[in-house]
């Protein structure tokens, strides 16, 4: 008996092939199928009867490059390779799936060395590509924070826009942020400038939308001694602080015309001057600049300038909306609990799953600062060591039905207004209402604004005519 063999009665090479865990195909020298056994039918679907005198190439998956690799085994040339070891590629089943798996080939020939086929054994990959995606999401999981300066999510959104924000960060071109509010636009920005060879240097945030344009000038510019009633002394700017490093530049869209002819200079040449000076500045700054609202529908409607539209969105990089992403929840209120534990020193151990299940069906139309605001919430009423339940939420998520904006948002930029104009004055002219309004909206002006579905402008304006402070009192 030769070594390496056995002798076992009764028992068929067919058996032995149909046996087999693995595909196992012999293919033609027209790549024409010739065996096709068990196996192969439970990966595929497809029956021996319906593959044999096939093609294989009519499985082929669109990017799969396995039929090339294949055709070369096939070619009777010095460059053919002989075998084919441990190919990852995708396979079309009768169901229409790409079924990822794993094939080795190798050439069959004659005694005369000629090629008489392909032997071919295909493996089912299906269960190591899902313990992949497992392993990936546990990665993200056990430690989201270390993924681009605090931003968490291991969604394909996400995904995604931590492989614009690598590639944002790797070049010096201006940068426009969008998305709605609340979607952690400051921190994407600050991803890019700390992923990017600036992260050295200063970055600087301004809120263009928290100030009058008087103010707004000196805060970016600075001014000199004497320039206006209560300048005692000299004082750089924003853009001087930031020079080498990024200044990011919120609430783009709010700006003056006038403040944005002087901000298109900065983009252009790189020069400004200080306010009631007339020395120009040299420096070198990357601008980031955010906005929720649809910039090129401010062009068209003439309240932004075109080019300066044009010189802020080199690079434009879009935030996705909390309710695109909701596979990212339950990350986010661990994250938000965990901190919050840290803080109060309260022991809230988790959540019960119908409790996230509301937080899972909710619109989120705040984005991640209200589900913060919400986990803040229930941190507060919830007992001690006793875990989130519904009764925990806030009112509009256990009820989405009683929320004043609960329907979707179709894009970033087109909020659905709450009511009428007549309702928006109301509100806007009783201090107690536009108080409880901005109460509600996290004292950020846009999104009260959004709510009532008039500009940011006339939120400011109601408010000093009321005397209220433009900014948050802790």
């Amino acid at each position: 008996m030769p070594n390496g063999t056995f002798l076992l009665p009764a028992v068929s090479p067919e058996l032995i092939i149909d046996t087999m865990a693995e595909g196992l195909v012999v293919l033609d020298t027209m790549a024409a199928v010739c065996l096709w056994n068990k196996a192969m039918t439970e990966i595929t679907g497809f029956s021996a009867e319906e593959m044999l005198g096939q093609p294989i190439f009519k499985l082929k998956a669109p990017g799969c490059t396995s039929s090339e690799k294949l055709a070369k085994l096939i070619s009777d040339n010095p460059a053919n390779p002989g075998c084919i070891t441990g190919c990852e590629c995708r396979m079309l089943s009768k169901s229409g799936e790409a079924i990822p798996v794993l094939v080795n080939a190798r050439t069959l020939r004659d005694a005369d060395r000629n090629i008489i086929g392909i032997l071919q054994t295909i493996t089912d990959f299906r269960p190591v590509e899902k313990l992949r995606h497992e392993v990936e999401m546990l990665r993200h999981r056990i430690d989201p924070e270390n993924n681009f300066a605090g931003i968490i999510g291991h969604s394909r959104p996400m995904q995604e826009l931590f492989r614009l924000i690598n590639l944002a960060a790797g070049s010096d071109a201006s940068v426009l942020v969008l998305g709605e509010s609340g979607t952690g636009k400051e921190l994407a920005a600050a991803a890019i400038h700390h992923h990017s060879c600036r992260k050295e240097k200063p970055f600087i945030r301004v809120n263009c939308g928290a100030l009058p344009e008087s103010l707004l000038e000196s805060e970016l510019f600075g001014h000199v001694k004497g320039a206006f009633t209560g300048a005692h002394r000299d004082r750089i700017g924003r853009f001087e602080a930031a020079d080498g490093g990024t200044i990011f530049l919120d609430e783009i869209g709010e700006i003056t015309p006038m403040m944005q002819v002087k901000l298109l200079r900065v983009l252009q040449e790189g020069e400004f001057e200080r306010v009631g000076e007339n020395t120009t500045r040299k420096i070198d700054v990357r601008i980031i600049a955010a906005t929720n609202l649809n910039l090129m529908s401010e062009v068209k409607s003439g309240r932004f300038r075109e080019d300066l539209y044009y010189r802020l969105r080199v690079f434009p990089l879009t935030i996705p909306p909390l309710r695109s992403r909701t596979e990212d929840i339950p990350d986010l209120i661990e994250h938000f609990s965990r901190n919050l534990q840290e803080k109060t020193g309260r022991n809230i151990p988790g959540i019960l799953p119908e409790a996230l299940h509301c937080c899972m069906d909710y619109n989120w139309p705040g984005n991640v600062r209200e589900l913060q605001n919400a986990v803040e919430y229930a941190f507060v009423v919830c007992p001690e060591n006793a875990l989130i339940a519904p009764v925990h939420l806030p009112d509009e998520i256990r009820h989405p039905h009683l929320e004043p904006h609960g329907e979707a948002v179709a894009a970033w930029g087109h909020v659905p207004v709450r009511g009428c104009r007549a309702d928006a004055m109301k509100t806007l002219s009783d201090p107690a209402l536009l108080q409880q309004l901005l109460l509600d909206s996290s004292w950020n002006k846009a999104e009260a604004a959004r709510r009532l579905g008039v500009s940011r402008t006339l939120v400011w304006k109601w408010m000093k005519k009321h005397d209220m402070p433009l900014e948050r009192i802790p």
